[in-house]
């Protein structure tokens, strides 16, 4: 598929997918979700270790092209979840491999599903954090209602979704609801160093560790313990496992396999 809203590459192990409609603040349209699936298929079937997701210009993702809604009969918006984000954030959460969401600028309504839906979210400080969806007469959707109360708590999750108020990056920082701000100038690098270092990283190890999480949220106690218990029966026959224990013993720097 030859890409027209997005830009894809995948160098060292380490893919990036770039949502490039700058002059739209990288909004989301029919075109754009088709392209991103047909991505995404390449990242689980190439050798990537880990993704990168950002923005082209000066926003991360602006949410839905509201210009695709203008004129007609209304569109069914619950029939648009459930063929187009829905899958979306289901195939993103699902990846074995870190994700790392680069937030370089605007991540508003969807856009700021899309960055939640990440492993890891790093924001350059000008970037900011809007759930714009009272604004126009809709529910957060793209899993926000999930997302943002299992991070920040019920009572922000309710003032950020109620008042559709902007919040910088320092600010969703120090609330939890990402990884850590840097300089804009600094965001590139940043990125290119975790990048680097998690492509290198025991990549099974990173998915079962991605899983457990996942299944916390829902898990008793006991119920954990035994995932846990399962999890690390299959990793201590790994080779991953093998080399990090022989280069503890050497005193060397592993070389892992993702195996």
């Amino acid at each position: 598929m030859t890409y027209s809203t997005i830009l894809f590459t995948i160098v060292d192990a380490v893919a990036t997918i770039t949502l490039n409609r700058p002059d739209k603040l990288n909004a989301v349209t029919d075109a754009m979700h088709a392209e991103l699936r047909d991505a995404l298929d390449r990242v689980a079937n190439d050798d990537a270790r880990v993704l990168v997701l950002t923005g082209a210009g000066r926003g991360f993702c602006a949410g839905q092209d509201l210009g695709q809604r203008r004129g007609g009969e209304l569109p069914d918006l619950g029939e648009t979840l459930d063929k187009l984000y829905n899958p979306l954030i289901r195939r993103l959460r699902a990846l074995e491999m870190p994700v790392i969401a680069a937030v370089n600028g605007v991540a508003a309504g969807a856009g700021m599903s899309l960055a939640l839906a990440a492993d890891i979210v790093i924001a350059a400080r000008s970037a900011s954090f809007m759930q714009a969806f009272a604004r126009i007469g809709l529910v957060p959707d793209a899993g926000s209602t999930w997302f943002v109360p299992r991070l920040i708590g019920p009572a922000r999750a309710r003032g950020l979704a109620l008042l559709a108020e902007k919040i910088t990056a320092e600010q969703a920082e120090a609330w939890g609801l990402i990884w850590r701000t840097v300089d804009d100038a600094a965001l590139l690098a940043e990125i290119d160093a975790l990048a680097t270092r998690l492509a290198a990283a025991p990549t099974l190890a990173l998915a079962r560790i991605k899983r457990a999480l996942d299944l916390a949220e829902e898990n008793t106690l006991d119920g954990q313990l035994e995932q846990e218990r399962m999890f690390q029966s299959e990793l201590g026959r790994s080779a991953d496992y093998r080399e990090g224990v022989a280069a503890f013993l050497d005193k060397r720097p592993p070389v892992f396999k993702g195996r």
